[in-house]
């Protein structure tokens, strides 16, 4: 199974001190809008979304189609196969994306201890 670009998604208070602090740590965004709640910050590979009022709590994700940089990559997995994989593997869903649509979508599961993992496509 080919999940995409990993990251980290964190539920933030105020995003403009969040990524006050990231930038000091060494990210830059790369995508989003602060303005908007949310941005997506990179470091060396090492990706970390910020999300002010969007999310209850902090979640993996994973994103089919993109590399570590944001860019679109010519082949991928979409979405909705890695889903079709997870029921087969009886995998509960919380969100499920439309089998029936293409392009951007994602689905969201949750690991045994309570962690949310998404999985969001944008291509």
């Amino acid at each position: 199974m080919q999940l995409g670009n990993f990251s980290v998604s964190l539920t933030v208070k105020n995003i403009a001190r969040s990524r006050d602090f990231y930038e000091k740590l060494g990210f830059q965004a790369i995508s989003g809008e602060a303005g908007a709640g949310w941005l997506i910050m990179a470091n060396s590979g090492c990706v970390i979304g910020l999300f002010q009022g969007m999310f209850d709590r902090n979640m993996l994700t994973f994103n089919p189609g993109w590399d570590s940089d944001g860019n679109t990559l010519t082949e991928f997995q979409d979405v909705r196969e890695i889903q079709k994989a997870l029921r087969s593997a009886d995998v509960e869903f919380v969100t499920e994306a439309d089998e029936d649509t293409s392009g951007p979508a994602s689905c969201i599961v949750v690991d045994p201890d309570g962690n949310p993992i998404l999985i969001d496509q944008h291509v």
